[in-house]
């Protein structure tokens, strides 16, 4: 299965509307929203209307924009967005003094997606991939159980071999914990079609994950293209809502240190 996600539904009115534009032609499948944003309520309205298979875009890297957030959310979030801009290596690193504020905005995206949506999100991902930094992963943030986007996948070349390495441990304790699919990549690393192709041919066998951003020109053009619905129409697109429900146990990530 080979699910197309379209990352920061609701984040804007673009962004939104950009996927919208996709998941009408048939060439993205799922998307994650973000909470206290510009369109999260309007893309609430939208997805529900639409039937769209939706999950949580946890934020952890911008502030909340929306005018009525309460104070104290509000607070704590800045000051994670703070911290983890302040390194390339602080989502690596566990802060004790921050994790009343991790619990607090984690919890409240989590409540404000239930509240707009009426249900559970399908899966859970990051915006910037934060939902695997250190003080979410190390006090289980997110629901045991869950289906939570891994780490992405490169081949022997793409990367050194303790970068993957390292990307495969992460992945083995995800898949330990959650349900993830077998492998994760980025359209915008697969603009070339050599690269599309191999991930696709993937999809037959496998379940791929392709993050997608719509209102980026290059990504929007390739999923409009004629080539593209071509190149997929072979295949069997669907969400997280489905991932496993053929009777396969969740992948244990092993795929990953291939």
């Amino acid at each position: 299965m080979l699910i197309i996600n379209a990352d920061d539904w609701g984040r804007s009115v673009a962004e939104t509307d950009a996927a919208l534009k996709c998941i009408r032609l048939g060439t993205v499948s799922s998307v994650t929203a973000m909470m206290f944003m510009d369109d999260s309520v309007r893309a609430a309205a939208v997805a529900r209307d639409q039937c769209v298979p939706t999950g949580l875009h946890l934020n952890l890297a911008e502030p909340f924009r929306d005018a009525g957030v309460e104070p104290r959310l509000r607070n704590a979030q800045r000051r994670l967005v703070d911290y983890l801009a302040s390194s390339r290596l602080a989502s690596l690193v566990y802060h004790p003094g921050l994790q009343r504020d991790f619990r607090h905005s984690v919890a409240a995206q989590l409540d404000e997606f239930r509240r707009l949506y009426g249900r559970e999100p399908t899966h859970v991902d990051g915006h910037r991939h934060q939902h695997l930094c250190a003080n979410v992963l190390l006090s289980d943030l997110i629901p045991s159980g869950s289906k939570v986007r891994k780490t992405f996948f490169f081949w022997p070349g793409e990367k050194g071999l303790i970068n993957r390495a390292a990307r495969g441990l992460v992945n083995r304790y995800l898949g330990s914990r959650y349900q993830v699919t077998d492998y994760f990549f980025a359209l915008s690393q697969c603009l070339g079609r050599s690269r599309l192709q191999r991930v696709l041919d993937l999809g037959t066998a496998a379940d791929v994950e392709l993050m997608a951003h719509p209102v980026k020109a290059p990504e929007f053009d390739l999923l409009s293209s004629e080539p593209f619905l071509t190149a997929i129409s072979g295949l069997q697109l669907g969400s997280f809502a489905s991932l496993h429900e053929q009777g396969r146990g969740p992948s244990d990530g092993r795929q990953s240190q291939r």
